[in-house]
């Protein structure tokens, strides 16, 4: 077969309906249980039962068409079939009666694990310094002594600093006490533990290999500056304990968040350069691809054999697969193998949005890369540039539709911003490489190499930073599920519609259409505080700060956040010194832990507290901050008024005490409706359905009605879809936390709120947020930048 028939071939797809089938059956069964996924795998069985055997008698007959699609048929169900046993399986084990027993009673317990993963902190838990630790449950002690042996995933929380150093392979022991998980994946448990772990010997020789070539990197990137010093460690072994807020939160804005961990893009720049000093030293296509996986298997070494790390190899090894047989159009079927499998053996992975990622990039470089790239030679542009062009936009396609149901955006930046950083990605990864292959035997040469690899990485967070302050940079888009599929549709059209020019006008002049009809809110940036604010929602992680202006440097405040610099980051950022009125909606640590913050170097007039007092310890915080601050604390209920200058706050909730609801607190806070320069705007708290319910069957028509909504308790499922239909709102700001284990906010209320014509800004990847009267309209700005990250 000639090179052009090879190039003209259609794309090898036998395998792909197994894949899916697998991949989607178990991400099913995440959210069905074992019962019911068996139920399905056993229907899957039968009719591939039958498919299998009409398919037999079809054999003989000249028919290829219907043998091709019988084939397919087979497939799919085998997939359904074996990834619904395999999956069943595993939820059967995690969902044991005697764990999940103890975990519903909230048991004190003491468990021996391995950990599976590196911890990492949760920025935003409202407990500075938790960690989150991946684990493997290996024993169980109950409170009455009773021993359970079980292997299943155990998600830890600690707090104590001596979990920060532990490496994965490590087997520990410590007391805590069980809580319910999440659900959607295969954690059996979740293990809340203030105690130091108790170590168990040592983790196996690679992963204490890979700490000290990670901690030889990291002293070699020590003496560089922060951004480029820390974004190094995480652009080459997925270390980010160094990389700085701003340029994190910079990364998602502009769609390059994946150099910032492990993937196959990773794999295939450190197996290309071996590949090609290979082929330099003219060495064959065996040697070469041994060469290669020895570098692959270095390369996994060192960045620790995590379940992330393992699944990027397995995408880069299916390059090496077809390398290897000669046959480039191999790589498609290996993928759809390598998914399988991958599936079967860890059905986890079905919900995991980084193996989502992993294997929509990898399908988009061999399925759209090379036509692409064709295309353009073919117009005349110089390879090298079509081949950079290609790639990027390729990846940014195929992975458009997950990133759009995750951040229930779309970023307009993405593709130019990737396209940018194609040049720095190859020489940073491997200059940053061959430093921590060196520091531990020549630290002087690893300083150098890591000097040498900060200029592209500089380059790289400069593009982020440019890219995240464009206006207009990113447009809301439905989140969840449906979200993900409205953008695949659209992607999908898009690319039928390039063949045809009258479709590709229509579909232009229907998509311009839709983005200006998305858009009844403007985006503005002209510097902050931007003119004529009338509310600020402040990035303060997984808790509340609202911040409304009186006059130039007085405002009132309403609630404060997990931690005291991160509110007073943002007023100092408003240039706010004196806080006429605190209101504390209620007590909980993510609205009144950052107390302090708000009184520090500032005159703070009075404290104005709801008549519910739980929980004691944040009210105790809150006196105790009142007082040291010499300010008048009061308490007030519905209906009443509290005018500060130019804003009118009014009291619309709690309508009476709210007992026996899923969290009472919650639903007993303050519910306020401020109005400044004309603009009414709804602050309700962490308010949930019980409360909101409450409200809306007590006020009066367009009692609640508000032009900017402060989202309750940072997006979550708990809304009254009636509540959310009377406020109406036009902006809805959502202060939430990234990287929160709660699942906020609610992709399904995100969703809801856009359909609703709301312009919907989250504190996670927009940072600080204003509403702003423009004219006889709103307008929104948000500042882009994290919580204590200010020049």
């Amino acid at each position: 077969m000639s090179g052009a028939d090879n190039q003209t071939s259609p794309p090898d797809l036998r395998l792909a309906g197994l894949a899916v089938a697998a991949w989607l059956t178990a991400l099913a069964g995440l959210h069905l249980g074992p019962r019911s996924l068996l139920l399905v795998a056993g229907v899957a069985a039968v009719l591939t039962t039958c498919g299998a055997l009409h398919l037999l008698d079809r054999l003989g007959r000249p028919r290829a068409a219907a043998r091709r699609h019988g084939w397919i048929a087979v497939a799919v169900g085998l997939g359904v079939v074996c990834a619904g046993a395999a999956t069943a399986a595993r939820l059967a084990i995690r969902d044991a009666p005697p764990i999940r027993a103890l975990a519903e009673q909230r048991a004190l317990v003491t468990a021996e694990v391995v950990v599976r993963d590196d911890p990492r902190p949760i920025r935003s838990a409202g407990r500075p310094g938790m960690l989150l630790v991946s684990s493997e449950l290996i024993r169980l002690t109950g409170p009455d002594g009773r021993r359970l042996h079980a292997s299943v995933r155990l998600l830890v929380l600690a707090t104590d600093p001596a979990w920060r150093g532990l490496l994965p392979g490590q087997r520990v022991t410590t007391e805590g006490r069980l809580g319910v998980p999440r659900g959607g994946d295969l954690t059996a448990a979740v293990l809340s533990t203030n105690d130091p772990p108790e170590r168990h010997g040592a983790s196996s020789w690679p992963q204490r290999a890979a700490g000290t070539l990670r901690a030889g990197l990291q002293r070699a990137c020590a003496p560089l500056p922060d951004d480029p010093g820390g974004l190094l460690p995480g652009l080459i072994v997925g270390d980010t304990s160094r990389l700085p807020p701003s340029v994190e939160e910079d990364f998602q804005a502009t769609g390059m968040t994946h150099l910032n961990a492990v993937s196959g893009s990773n794999v295939a720049i450190v197996v290309g350069a071996v590949l090609l000093l290979a082929r330099w030293g003219r060495a064959g296509p065996w040697l070469a691809v041994g060469l290669c996986g020895v570098a692959l298997v270095g390369f996994v070494i060192l960045v620790r054999p995590s379940p992330s790390v393992v699944r990027a190899a397995t995408m880069g090894a299916i390059g090496l697969a077809a390398l290897a047989a000669g046959r480039p159009r191999a790589a498609l079927p290996a993928l759809a193998a390598a998914v399988t499998v991958l599936v079967l053996v860890d059905p986890e992975l079905a919900g995991d949005p980084g193996f989502a990622l992993s294997v929509l990039a990898t399908g988009g470089l061999l399925l759209l890369a090379a036509p692409w790239r064709d295309g353009l030679r073919r117009r005349g542009v110089p390879p090298g540039l079509a081949e950079a062009l290609a790639v990027p936009a390729a990846a940014q396609v195929a992975c458009g539709p997950v990133v759009a149901g995750i951040s229930g955006t779309v970023s307009l930046v993405a593709v130019p911003a990737n396209l940018l950083a194609v040049p720095a990605i190859a020489p940073a990864t491997v200059l940053g490489v061959l430093a921590a292959m060196v520091s531990p035997i020549w630290p002087p040469g690893a300083e150098f190499l890591a000097w040498l690899a900060s200029w592209p990485a500089w380059w790289l967070v400069v593009i982020a930073r440019q890219g995240a302050r464009l206006p207009g940079g990113t447009l809301p888009w439905p989140g969840g599920v449906p979200g993900a599929l409205l953008l695949t549709v659209v992607t999908v059209a898009l690319l039928i519609a390039v063949r045809r020019p009258l479709v590709r006008r229509l579909v232009a002049v229907v998509g311009v259409a839709s983005v200006l009809g998305a858009l009844p809110v403007r985006l503005v940036f002209a510097g902050w505080p931007p003119p004529g604010w009338v509310v600020v929602v402040c990035a303060v992680g997984q808790g509340d700060a609202v911040v409304l202006p009186v006059a130039p440097g007085r405002a009132v405040v309403v609630d404060a956040g997990p931690e005291p610099g991160a509110v007073d980051g943002c007023l100092r950022r408003l240039g706010v010194r004196e806080v006429p009125l605190l209101v504390v909606s209620h007590f909980h640590a993510d609205h009144v832990g950052g107390v302090a913050g708000v009184f520090r170097g500032r005159r703070v007039g009075a404290v104005l507290t709801p008549s519910s007092t739980d929980p004691e310890s944040g009210r105790d915080l809150v006196r105790a901050a009142a007082t040291a601050g010499r300010s008048a604390l009061l308490t007030t209920v519905a209906g009443a008024r509290h005018p500060v200058g130019g804003v009118d706050l009014l009291v619309l909730g709690p309508p009476y005490p709210l007992a026996g609801t899923r969290s009472d607190p919650n639903n007993n806070s303050l519910v306020l409706r401020a109005t400044v320069d004309g603009v009414r705007i709804l602050l309700p708290g962490d308010a949930e359905a019980e409360e909101q319910h409450a409200l809306l069957a007590r006020a009066a028509p367009g009692h609640l009605r508000a032009d900017v909504l402060k989202v309750a308790h940072h997006g979550s499922a708990y809304q009254d879809p009636g509540f959310l239909d009377a406020v109406r709102p036009a902006v809805a700001l959502v202060p939430v936390g990234a990287g929160n284990t709660y699942g906020h906010p609610n992709p399904s209320l995100l969703a809801r709120l856009n359909r609703g014509g709301a312009r919907v800004l989250r504190t996670d990847t927009d940072g600080d947020l204003a509403a702003v009267r423009a004219g006889p309209g709103l307008a929104v700005a948000r500042r882009g930048m994290p919580p204590g990250r200010q020049s």
